[in-house]
């Protein structure tokens, strides 16, 4: 069974980051606690200083690591992600300001070996790092890991860099790919769509509605929202035939 083939299934849930409500988003934990409450996971990708791809959702260390207490990195405030080694990252802890619980960074290997292990999904997000990094190397990068650990079966890979997302398809066609929007739906969104040769679309939950859902599901893309936090939202959307919603809050 390979990721598209989850969407034969009504009603998808996938967690957040995780289960971020549970635990640190992004870690190890927040993978293994969700196991079992869900259909797909979805986690975020970033490359550190030295080319190593960790899990982690913000371009800074400030809001999910104890980086503000180190003295040692004091002086690098906004401790943006590209800035630091992952051997600077390792002395970080990113789930006590959570719940006073240590756990460290989680590399992409890891959650892909995690995955296997598990024989659990993942949406991939590829944060938006071309201003550091050029979309080249970052997909190649993310792309080789997948293939190293032989998971390219349970990834979908999606950004709201939407040039990664052709070159992740050039490099493995079979890996899905899927559009992240916000705000605003792009002009003429089905042809746009093809043109990326996407798979599925993941818009904002307050940029659907009941007719892109349907014009999108009657050109044959699987569409799955974020974040959806409300039950009667949730009915709704899924009644439209959306395929998942993305939620903080899994069972």
């Amino acid at each position: 069974m390979n990721f598209l083939d989850l969407f034969s299934k009504p009603n998808l849930i996938a967690a957040h980051r995780g289960d971020r409500s549970k635990e640190p988003e992004n870690t190890l934990r927040a993978l293994r606690s969700a196991v079992g409450k869900c259909d797909f996971i979805e986690i975020d990708v970033q490359l550190t200083k030295d080319l190593v791809p960790v899990i982690i959702h913000d371009d800074t260390l400030g809001r999910t690591s104890n980086v503000s207490n180190i003295e040692k990195f004091a002086d690098r405030s906004p401790w943006n992600v590209s800035d630091f080694t992952f051997e600077e990252l390792q002395e970080l802890d990113f789930g006590s300001l959570f719940n006073h619980i240590s756990e460290p960074i989680l590399t992409l290997e890891k959650a892909l070996s995690f995955a296997k292990e598990e024989h659990i999904f993942l949406n991939v997000e590829i944060k938006d790092m071309s201003k550091t990094f050029s979309d080249e190397l970052v997909v190649k990068i993310i792309i080789d890991m997948i293939k190293r650990t032989q998971t390219e079966h349970l990834i979908l890979l999606s950004s709201f860099h939407h040039n990664y997302l052709p070159l992740c398809k050039k490099l493995s066609n079979q890996i899905p790919t899927a559009v992240l929007q916000s705000y605003k739906h792009p002009s003429d969104l089905i042809n746009y769509l093809h043109t990326l040769q996407v798979n599925a679309y993941h818009p904002e939950d307050l940029i659907t509605d009941k007719k892109t859902v349907t014009d999108l599901k009657k050109a044959g893309f699987f569409i799955n929202v974020f974040t959806v936090n409300n039950a009667k939202r949730k009915k709704e959307l899924f009644e439209w035939g959306v395929n998942g919603i993305f939620t903080d809050f899994i069972v």
